[in-house]
């Protein structure tokens, strides 16, 4: 049986009196990458934040292996949870090697770290991992979009956690990056056995690189499992207030997106 990473009991949230959340339930089980999807304004960012501790719920309970998050510390909760937002900045001068450091921040007391040998582990293994190890001297300013969302993925990586959260991982990237960012996220799960969370907005995307699907609507969840279960012409209605075809392929559903 699988063990539930994430679990949530009644939650709501509301910007002032815009009830955003409403009372959801939701497990997230370990080992599987799972991925919320609806369209604009459903709600899925704010989930995301609240499962993140960037936001507290008005009445509900999120726990992580059964211990409540709004009782843990922002350290012990980076030792257990690492997370890629949608927009991420940096100093300028900053080097890429520099940058996936910081992911041992959570480990280190006073700034100063127990175990320096650990850390350099960890960073090397980051860089190897995300295909960043040859641009690790440059400074941030001169990637792509791709290689930086790569080393944002390193500093995460470098963390050392056993779930990764992913806020709209492939945004502003082009066809190559997206699938090269989808195939890294896929390897991180199957190989490492990282939990993966992410908010995707290609439903297509979703359903070939996800375990689960999470279908929100309305601060509501309407649907959740796995793609070839819970994905119809009638879902995706639902959904997102437009019929489109579904077709099979590769034995998952995909939705003909014209």
């Amino acid at each position: 049986m699988a063990t539930d990473v994430f679990k949530i009991n009644g939650l709501s949230f509301a910007y002032g009196k815009h009830e955003v959340l409403k009372e959801l339930e939701l497990t997230i089980h370990e080992g599987a990458i799972t991925t919320l999807i609806g369209a604009n304004g459903c709600g899925k960012s704010t989930l995301f934040n609240l499962m993140t501790k960037n936001l507290k719920p008005d009445t509900g309970k999120i726990s992580l292996y059964g211990e409540n998050i709004a009782t843990c510390r922002i350290k012990d909760f980076a030792k257990q949870v690492a997370i890629v937002h949608q927009y991420n900045t940096a100093p300028s001068d900053l080097s890429v090697e520099k940058l996936v450091a910081y992911g041992r921040t959570p480990y280190h007391t006073m700034g100063l770290s127990p175990d320096p040998a650990e850390d350099e582990k960890k960073v090397q293994w980051a860089l190897e991992i995300t295909n960043t190890t040859a641009i690790k001297d440059k400074p941030i300013t001169e990637l792509s979009g791709g290689q930086k969302q790569r080393v944002w993925i390193a500093m995460a990586l470098a963390q050392d956690t056993k779930v990764l959260f992913l806020d709209e991982p492939t945004t502003y990237l082009d066809v190559r990056y997206q699938l090269d960012i989808l195939r890294l996220i896929k390897r991180l799960n199957r190989e490492f056995g990282i939990t993966v969370i992410m908010v995707l907005h290609d439903i297509n995307q979703s359903l070939y690189y996800s375990d689960e699907i999470v279908a929100m609507k309305g601060g509501k969840i309407i649907a959740h499992g796995i793609p070839e279960e819970i994905i119809t012409t009638e879902l995706v209605r639902e959904v997102y207030d437009v019929d489109l075809q579904i077709r099979t392929v590769d034995g998952k559903p995909f939705v003909i997106p014209v």
